[in-house]
């Protein structure tokens, strides 16, 4: 768990500084800045989605996940958790709801989570949270500068469901397949790719919705790719 509790310390220590520079940013270069972090989202989901060598299983994935996750509303529980966070804390942000939905589905999609908390739940190997915390933190500054306090809320997010995948890591080997790590990171770089597509507010798309696209993924390589 050492290296899941570095990642969130990361993510809100990273919000922490986003938020105290986003005080002193004009709105216009807010805009900017948030045009800009939508653009490198893009990128990196574009990245991910393309290396990936079973492009119509990644899209099969993602269109089963996204009718499952419209049926069980997965999108509106994970707002819900963001207005309940929201109204606690006493924030008037716009933007807090996004900051921590966008943020924490971010953080938790991706083959580098699975592998890290692989490797740390089984060999105590932090290494690869330790490279992830960091790119996390700096990604937290960006974000937070832009979208407010939700981001800081999404370290909690990290804590929860990577520290549970980390405690059944030994349970969890398969994951660490080739064919399973390419199907999550292609199916998942689609997802990404849509986080990005709602920063740059080209459309609206219910991002949480995907998510079980992520397990459709893992069952396909596990089942007809090994």
């Amino acid at each position: 768990m050492t290296g899941t509790f570095v990642n969130a310390g990361a993510i809100l220590a990273g919000a922490l500084v986003g938020l105290a520079a986003g005080k002193h940013l004009p709105e216009r270069l807010k805009t900017t800045v948030m045009q800009g972090l939508g653009l490198s989202v893009i990128l990196i989901g574009l990245q991910m989605a393309l290396s990936g060598k079973e492009s119509l299983a990644a899209i099969g994935c993602l269109l089963s996940g996204a009718v499952t996750g419209e049926f069980l509303r997965i999108e509106q529980g994970v707002e819900r958790v963001g207005e309940w966070l929201k109204a606690r804390t006493g924030s008037d942000s716009s933007t807090f709801v996004q900051g921590f939905v966008s943020a924490s589905i971010l953080y938790l999609t991706g083959a580098m989570m699975i592998v890290g908390c692989i490797q740390d739940g089984t060999v105590g190997d932090t290494r690869t949270l330790y490279i992830k915390s960091l790119l996390d933190g700096v990604a937290s500054v960006a974000l937070a500068s832009t979208l407010g306090a939700g981001v800081a809320f999404s370290a909690l997010s990290v804590l929860l469901v990577q520290g549970a995948v980390t405690l059944l890591a030994s349970h969890l080997d398969f994951l660490r397949q080739p064919a399973v790590l390419s199907a999550v990171t292609a199916t998942g770089g689609l997802v990404i790719l849509g986080i990005g597509i709602n920063l740059m507010n080209m459309a609206r798309i219910r991002i949480g919705n995907f998510l079980p696209a992520l397990f459709y993924a893992i069952a396909w390589a596990a089942f007809f790719a090994g």
